[in-house]
């Protein structure tokens, strides 16, 4: 939350917090002057605004999605990989993918439209703020959308568990890259993974089946870096 309040690009409407919440978000170095006009309330007054069962820390805000992005935008918004994602749709996997972008220097994400998690609720808090640092792109079309990369000088390389290419030799002089994964259940769709310039696999030992698509995304980018 503090990170919202930091972020000069989101527009806030509403702005409700406890006195406890209002002391956490001066901890976590939210600036002095969001909190200057934040709505002093008791704890019962922030549930009841909320879905059941929802879990929070005495603060509620509401706010305006971020500005639109496009495949273009994210490319431009850095020099790191892009990540892309297939129809992953977990906001938990999401928002962990989305930290993990933050925290190895991904320029961006790009995720399609209709099937991909709102970037709030559960997604923004398993992403601790980084649904507020990390540009991300909604497309309607994930494979065009590996088009237009690829027409921007992007390599796309999807994750295939039945590649027979690892993550370094796949990265090894290809440029600047994109990563893309797919969903847990069924992977990359057949489209997509036809797209895609390359194809790579983790290694990974015989006893498993698979990765969890955000260890995935993070082991990718680490790797991606050692190979830049």
């Amino acid at each position: 939350m503090a990170a919202a309040l930091g972020n000069p690009k989101r527009k806030l409407l509403r702005k409700l917090a406890t006195e406890t919440g209002i002391e956490k978000l001066r901890e976590a170095g939210a600036p002095a002057a969001s909190l200057a006009d934040l709505v002093a309330v008791e704890n019962e007054a922030i549930a009841a605004l909320l879905p059941p069962m929802s879990v929070h820390q005495g603060v509620a805000v509401l706010a305006e999605p971020l500005e639109d992005l496009d495949a273009a935008d994210i490319v431009a918004a850095g020099e790191g990989p892009i990540l892309v994602l297939d129809q992953v749709t977990d906001p938990q996997n999401v928002g962990a993918i989305l930290r993990s972008a933050r925290a190895l220097a991904a320029a961006g994400v790009i995720v399609q439209d209709r099937h991909s998690p709102p970037m709030a609720g559960a997604c923004a808090k398993a992403a601790t703020g980084a649904v507020e640092t990390v540009p991300v792109a909604r497309v309607v079309n994930i494979a065009q959308a590996l088009d237009m990369l690829i027409e921007l000088g992007v390599t796309p390389i999807g994750l295939d568990a039945r590649a027979s290419t690892d993550l370094r030799s796949a990265f090894a002089g290809a440029g600047r890259i994109a990563i893309v994964l797919g969903a847990e259940d069924k992977g990359l769709r057949d489209k997509v993974r036809a797209t895609c310039t390359h194809l790579a696999a983790i290694p990974i030992a015989s006893a498993a089946e698979s990765l969890n698509v955000s260890v995935s995304a993070a082991i990718a980018l680490y790797e991606a870096r050692l190979c830049a």
